[in-house]
């Protein structure tokens, strides 16, 4: 049980949209259900800069939300000597059934924490996509990071070329194969993004590279017609919220 009694911020951003941090007061019991290890240290790619950075699950007493003035938990991030992204369920499985890459990767990342819900949360993966959301997002999560990288955000434009082919490589797989591979090294292109993380490319490099995986996407999207599933998430959702209707939510 985590007590989110304090100052935390929303993080305003989806579809590669810049992001917005605005202070918000919460006062919610809470418990998580689900923490992941996300970033370079999961992708494969880490140096020895690289920050820590996690993403995590949490459900709210279900009382909570039929008193007045109820207000969904809005998205979490707090920053220190770790990085972490939290989402109420409902709010996560919302965004992820509108294929934004970086909750469907929640689903597949190495597990720092978990429980029984936890476990259950990330066996909706085949789920809570889509082949139309999912390349829609996904490219606009892409287009986001290549302009970083040709902008040369924060001096660090090799992070940016890194996750613009990164996102790409995974929207392929996931379209080819219904999944997709976190730690990138494994992967067919894994060698040459690690080399790219490191500084070594050259800009007209790494475009063709992201031009070719956008090409290959497309046509995998004409081949792939899988859709989510409504009930299934529904199902799971209804199941929790009459779990966590107690005062005090399970163990």
């Amino acid at each position: 049980m985590l007590n989110f009694k304090r100052t935390v911020w929303f993080l305003a951003y989806f579809n590669g949209r810049i992001p917005i941090e605005l202070p918000i007061a919460m006062s919610v019991a809470s418990h998580t259900i689900l923490k992941v290890l996300v970033g370079s240290h999961a992708h494969g790619l880490a140096t020895q800069d690289s920050d820590h950075d996690y993403r995590s699950v949490f459900v709210i007493p279900t009382e909570d939300m039929f008193k007045l003035g109820f207000k969904q938990p809005s998205t979490q991030w707090t920053k220190g000597q770790t990085d972490e992204t939290a989402w109420e369920v409902g709010a996560f499985l919302t965004l992820a059934t509108q294929g934004h890459p970086l909750v469907l990767e929640t689903f597949l990342a190495p597990v720092e924490q978990s429980d029984g819900w936890g476990q259950r949360l990330r066996s909706l993966f085949p789920d809570v996509w889509s082949s139309e959301k999912a390349i829609d997002a996904f490219v606009n999560y892409a287009h986001n990071q290549r302009q970083k990288f040709l902008e040369k955000k924060d001096g660090r434009p090799e992070k940016y070329a890194a996750a613009y082919l990164r996102v790409l490589q995974n929207l392929c797989e996931l379209l080819e194969t219904g999944n997709f591979t976190i730690h990138i090294p494994q992967t067919e292109l894994g060698k040459k993004i690690f080399d790219i993380k490191q500084g070594n490319y050259r800009t007209g490099e790494v475009i063709d590279m992201g031009e070719t995986l956008l090409l290959k996407a497309q046509k995998l999207r004409a081949a792939s017609s899988h859709t989510k599933n409504l009930t299934n998430i529904n199902s799971f959702l209804i199941n929790i919220r009459r779990e966590f209707l107690a005062d005090h939510p399970p163990n």
